[in-house]
């Protein structure tokens, strides 16, 4: 069987740029996978958040890693996932690949922030020396089983030490073996559109709404060269929002608020994964003890 991070590859080569929207759970990544898109970017703000907490690097490589397989095992599309700065130094990051790897994760990104880390679009990042980083980045390299695992490099030189650094840690890291450069928080649309031009591999580009990066429309990302954009906070955001008047309305009405969408119990179900099963519920009975009941 074609693994899916085979398949992966052969969305970055086939000339449309993918994009993956961001999930927290298996409900999101279903959503994902339903509205047509071809990859699903595990959010790491997202999975923080599921357990109470902010994107302060408080999740461990462990907690990360079973959110990914949860995720995985939801959905059929290829899963991108944040692996944040890999949890420590060569050896914790040969086994982060190796347990997202195991859990059928399709690719990841490695940053180079200490840690703990911070979200991107945050201020006060540390980054720690080249060589650490891209020590990190050969050790990803060389961990992977499946050689279509997509290894990713994540800078976030530029808010501390400006786009040309970025640009070289970027090109840098393709040279010590990543598939793919992330540029974190670019701060101008002549950045946004540089990053391709100037980066001599695939590029990411992330979309963060409210963040650093200017606002941009897909497509022209695509003319710019851009290979992936992932959309992290999308659906955690929005789900929060939702939450929050949905929660007021109770609060006010003293009664249900009508969804969003109306969805009965059995549409809901549906949606993650219920027609699925209901055939299993009577498919090992013997046809006289069908017929009984």
């Amino acid at each position: 069987m074609t693994s899916n991070a085979t398949r992966l590859r052969a969305q970055f080569a086939s000339g449309d740029m993918v994009i993956a929207p961001g999930a927290y759970d298996g409900i999101t990544a279903r959503l994902v996978e339903q509205a047509g898109f071809p990859a699903i970017y595990m959010t790491g703000a997202g999975t923080a958040a599921t357990i109470g907490f902010p994107d302060y690097g408080l999740v461990t490589m462990s907690e990360m890693a079973e959110n990914a397989e949860r995720i995985t095992r939801a959905v059929k599309v290829p899963v991108i996932a944040d692996a944040d700065t890999g949890y420590g130094n060569e050896l914790n990051v040969v086994r982060t690949v190796r347990e997202y790897e195991r859990r059928g994760v399709a690719a990841l990104h490695l940053e180079d922030q200490g840690f703990p880390k911070r979200c991107g679009h945050l201020d006060d990042k540390e980054i720690v020396p080249r060589e650490d980083w891209l020590a990190k980045i050969r050790a990803a390299a060389s961990a992977r089983t499946n050689p279509d695992f997509t290894i990713i490099a994540r800078t976030d030189a530029r808010a501390k030490m400006g786009f040309d650094e970025a640009v070289t840690r970027a090109n840098l890291a393709l040279a010590a073996g990543a598939d793919m450069a992330f540029v974190e928080a670019p701060q101008t649309m002549e950045e946004v559109a540089n990053v391709p031009k100037l980066v001599r591999g695939p590029c990411l580009l992330n979309v963060v709404y409210g963040g650093k990066t200017p606002e941009i429309d897909l497509r022209d990302a695509q003319k710019m060269g851009y290979r992936l954009a992932i959309v992290p906070g999308l659906l955690f955001k929005t789900v929060m929002a939702s939450c929050d008047d949905a929660l007021a309305a109770l609060k006010k009405e003293h009664r249900h608020p009508v969804p969003g969408r109306p969805m009965t119990v059995q549409q809901a179900f549906a949606r993650v994964g219920a027609n699925d099963w209901d055939p299993m519920r009577t498919a090992f009975r013997e046809p006289t003890a069908k017929a009984a009941e």
